[in-house]
């Protein structure tokens, strides 16, 4: 996997003789992409821990035009940052940060863990219950997680 960097930061992975780019902030911006680079648009999945992309029809993103979905059991919910109900997670986030930053040194840093993630961030929920917050790239790691992306593939340069 490389990196790297227009208006956004891009995954690059080669499969047998495609470019795949993965990492877009929406559908449009991944849209755009493609028409631009003469690419195609296609749904790539990351399953059982693996930092590998698969071609995938699995969770629709293109029937839906999501640009992003993560699946790990009926027991979780995976939030992502453009998601409607983001919002509302996220305020009651910043209410439980405000209360953090009235604990001591010891009580924050020892007894509770704060949330850091600057960018792209997804809220994990379990039970409908909130439980941790973390990103696009660590949930391809978390809870035996699939996660699915729209990707544009290139034909690999030779």
């Amino acid at each position: 996997m490389e990196t790297s960097s227009q208006n956004e930061k891009l995954s690059k992975y080669t499969l047998e003789n495609k470019i795949i780019y993965t990492g877009f902030a929406t559908y449009q911006d991944a849209e755009n992409y493609a028409q631009s680079n003469n690419g195609k648009l296609a749904e790539v999945a990351f399953t059982d821990g693996n930092d590998n992309p698969a071609i995938s029809s699995e969770a629709n993103l293109l029937g839906s035009k999501k640009h992003f979905l993560v699946k790990a059991g009926p027991e979780y919910r995976f939030i992502h940052s453009t998601d409607p109900d983001f919002r509302e997670y996220a305020d009651h986030l910043q209410k439980r940060q405000s209360d953090l930053d009235k604990l001591s040194p010891e009580e924050k840093y020892i007894t509770n863990a704060e949330i850091e993630v600057a960018e792209d961030p997804i809220i994990v929920l379990k039970n409908n219950e909130f439980e941790s917050v973390t990103s696009r790239e660590r949930s391809k790691y978390l809870k035996q997680a699939n996660v699915y992306e729209i990707a544009v593939v290139l034909p690999a340069e030779n």
